[in-house]
Order: structure tokens, then C-alpha cells, then sequence
């Protein structure tokens, strides 16, 4: 058995309804960049994205009658992004229009959660000393 590590990264892999609109919601709104893309027919049909150390993959399908009848996507799948301070990101993505719910403290976390386009659970989450289930109002007062 091998004592060097072989398992070194885990990327979410999402597949997605419309690729123009995921780039826009991932690039303009939460900051990510593109760093790699597959552009088989003239426009990006998959995309390595990057935003510090953390990395995802969109792919739009060739079948999308396919996709569309199989529903929604992102249903029961989360993204747990661990930061070193989840509401100054909570800040920056409402500013630029991002509709997220109230941040909440949960297991010794502020959690800035919110879906993307497809449905996909995004959680931006940093660690803190703030009582459970602590709104994010109640605590800034």
C-alpha cells in the first residue's frame, strides 16, 4: 500500500439548464473565473471555474429535451464552501444581486446559503463563537 496521497481534489461537477446563464450567475455575481472550456460547436457547452482555491464544473447537455424532462437538477445536492468569513461574502453577493436568504449560525458555522440557477444548494460557511441558530440580524444589532 502506497503512503503518497492519490486523492487530492473534489470538484462538483453540475450539469445545467442554460450555460449563459449559469457563466453570468457564476462569473458576474459570485466572482469565479474560467480556466478552462470546451467549445466543441462555437459557444461553451463545459467549463472548469476557479475562485481562490475552490473549483467547479458546468456542463451544458447535447440532449436537453432529455434534461428537461428528467426536472430539476439541483434538488437534495449542497456545496459546502468553507471560508474564513462567509458574511463578507453574504455582502459582496447581494451587492451584486443575489438574492440570499438571512445568514444563520449552524453547528458553529455562519451559513450564507442560496441556490444557483438549477437549483444547486450553495453554502458559503465560516466558523464562529456566535450561539446556534443565530440570525444574522439579531447578531449585527
Amino acid at each position: 500500500m502506497s503512503t503518497s496521497s492519490n486523492i487530492r481534489l473534489a470538484v462538483p461537477f453540475f450539469m445545467v439548464r442554460d450555460m449563459g446563464a449559469s457563466l453570468k450567475f457564476y462569473t458576474e455575481r459570485l466572482d469565479f473565473k474560467i480556466t478552462n472550456q470546451w467549445t466543441p460547436r462555437d459557444k461553451i457547452e463545459w467549463c472548469w471555474l476557479e475562485r481562490e482555491q475552490v473549483s467547479l464544473m458546468l456542463q451544458e447537455p447535447r440532449n436537453k429535451e432529455k434534461f428537461e424532462q428528467d426536472g430539476l437538477k439541483g434538488t437534495g445536492v449542497s456545496i459546502c464552501f468553507q471560508c474564513a468569513d462567509a458574511l463578507a461574502l453574504y455582502h459582496e453577493f447581494t451587492a451584486k444581486g443575489v438574492d440570499i436568504p438571512e445568514p444563520v449560525v449552524g453547528n458553529n458555522l455562519w451559513v450564507v446559503a442560496f441556490p444557483d440557477p438549477d437549483g444547486y444548494r450553495l453554502e458559503f460557511e465560516s466558523p464562529t463563537d456566535t450561539p446556534e441558530e443565530t440570525k444574522y440580524s439579531e447578531w449585527f444589532k
